[in-house]
């Protein structure tokens, strides 16, 4: 292999950065030539490369977001965008790709590998709902900046005496949200693998009130339900006041703590590793702190399943 493609799909995340400049610096140690993508999915069928060096990738280590940047990309769903996608790749002479990005990102690799595209896939998003591994790139840096919105919001809830409702990203999973309420000690967390009746919330609510507790922290997974409505029906129920906060994209942005730059330091140089010794089609996971290689094919139709066993301890450290 003398030349390898690089992108970044998607959402963003912070740490993406830095799994650019280790595969890049990898990729150069052992004499390969780098190509990125620009805009993902997209570049791939627009024809947008550009070569990387390794003064490409210096100085950005610490910053958020992707410098390859990233797009939605509806016509990589379409059997002309793929065949497109892949006409290029050929074009160019890549022979290996390596995809940064979240579950959608997923897809389209093992797409690109059913084409006979050689891949290696690293995990990178806030949400930290891919199957296989235990943390995702990025993830760490979210849930500190949410738990530093979340500690400033408290000390206005407990001066005025109010209800909270914080809204977190996360789409369809909880992993966000059950990881910010722990460590924020919010009173109830609201995610949408676990059922809630807004009467149980508001019983929570009401014995606090009988201990003499007089503000509350609730956080809400964006895939658990209308935050809006939620806040509504509370304070329907319950006398005082209730306030919603959506927290929104500043979750996806910022200087990408330790943990997301190490854990993209070690995924984006075994990404390179793989392809390299001829393993293609496989996404790079943690495990018990231990960088693996896990196939594609397995994986990207599996959901990842939260540890309700976390989402009680939850509940009994907020009595």
């Amino acid at each position: 292999m003398r030349k390898i493609g690089l992108l970044t799909g998607g959402g963003d995340a912070p740490g993406m950065n830095a799994a650019i400049r280790a595969a890049v610096r990898t990729a150069i140690y052992f004499g390969l030539e780098v190509i990125g993508v620009e805009g993902g999915f997209s570049g791939l069928i627009a024809n947008k490369f550009r070569r990387l060096d390794s003064s490409s990738v210096s100085g950005i280590i610490n910053k958020g977001g992707t410098i390859l940047h990233s797009a939605r990309c509806p016509e990589f769903k379409q059997k002309d965008g793929i065949k497109k996608a892949v006409e290029n790749i050929r074009k160019e002479n890549i022979e290996g790709l390596i995809v940064i990005g979240g579950d959608g990102s997923l897809k389209g690799a093992y797409v690109l590998q059913k084409k006979g595209i050689a891949v290696s896939f690293i995990p990178a998003s806030i949400d930290n709902d891919i199957f296989g591994t235990e943390e995702t790139i990025g993830f760490d840096t979210a849930v500190n900046t949410a738990l530093d919105a979340i500690d400033k919001i408290r000390d206005t809830a407990t001066s005025h005496e109010r209800i909270f409702l914080i809204e977190v990203m996360g789409r369809e999973s909880g992993f966000l949200a059950l990881e910010v309420g722990l460590a924020s000690g919010a009173e109830v967390i609201l995610i949408p693998e676990v059922k809630f009746k807004i009467e149980d919330i508001c019983n929570v609510l009401k014995k606090g009130r009988k201990r003499g507790k007089r503000s509350y922290i609730i956080i809400v997974a964006e895939g658990a339900g209308k935050i809006s409505e939620i806040g509504k029906e509370i304070g329907r129920r319950i006398k005082g006041e209730v306030r919603t906060t959506t927290l929104g994209y500043l979750q996806r942005g910022g200087t990408p703590s330790a943990d997301s730059r190490n854990l993209a330091c070690r995924f984006g140089a075994f990404a390179v590793e793989l392809l390299k010794s001829g393993e293609s089609g496989r996404m790079v996971g943690i495990n018990k702190g231990k960088v693996v290689p896990l196939p594609i094919e397995k994986i990207y139709r599996r959901r990842k399943r939260i540890d309700l066993r976390r989402y009680q301890l939850a509940k009994i450290l907020s009595l």
